[in-house]
């Protein structure tokens, strides 16, 4: 008999009795005749544009998006995977901002941590003012401490996602 393995089983549904954390806001099935791929990965902003994140070239990922409407709200991160004939697709709620001044790069990390600001860019530390709208954006939540991750989607257009500490 072999034990169990606490870093891989710990807290599996059905060893713990714990309902699994949900992984999507949304999810739909789509038939979408005539795709190519297996995968498609895409956002849906709120004024209509869907972002190719990962797809072949030229897909077009509107039938799965009208296969959410109703069930999520833009703006939204979506995948969509093929099973045999039928697409299943599953999209999850984002935030979405418009940083100005942009900062550069395309992915920035700021943490305040009640004494110090820090800012990592596209994996590098950077000086924190470089990221000034961000701070502005998560200063203004109710939390004495934060993370703040930002991803550039289009332009001057990003993902955020800000964390209390």
């Amino acid at each position: 008999m072999h034990p169990i393995d606490p870093g891989d089983h710990w807290l599996e549904a059905g060893i713990t009795g714990l309902a699994r954390q949900r992984e999507w806001d949304a999810v739909a099935t789509s038939a979408a005749p005539g795709r190519t791929g297996d995968e498609v990965g895409f956002v849906a902003l709120a004024d209509g544009r869907l972002l190719v994140e990962v797809a072949p070239d030229g897909f077009d990922p509107e039938p799965f998006a009208a296969a959410l409407a109703g069930a999520i709200e833009r703006p939204y991160r979506a995948l969509a995977v093929r099973r045999t004939d039928v697409w299943a697709v599953g999209a999850t709620a984002i935030e979405v901002a418009r940083l100005d001044p942009d900062p550069r790069g395309d992915n920035l990390e700021l943490t305040w941590d009640g004494a110090a600001l820090a800012l990592v860019v596209d994996g590098m530390p950077a000086d924190p003012s470089d990221a000034a709208a961000l701070e502005r954006l998560a200063s203004a939540r109710e939390s004495a401490s934060y993370a703040a991750q930002a991803g550039r989607l289009d332009g001057a257009l990003w993902e955020i996602l800000i964390l209390p500490l």
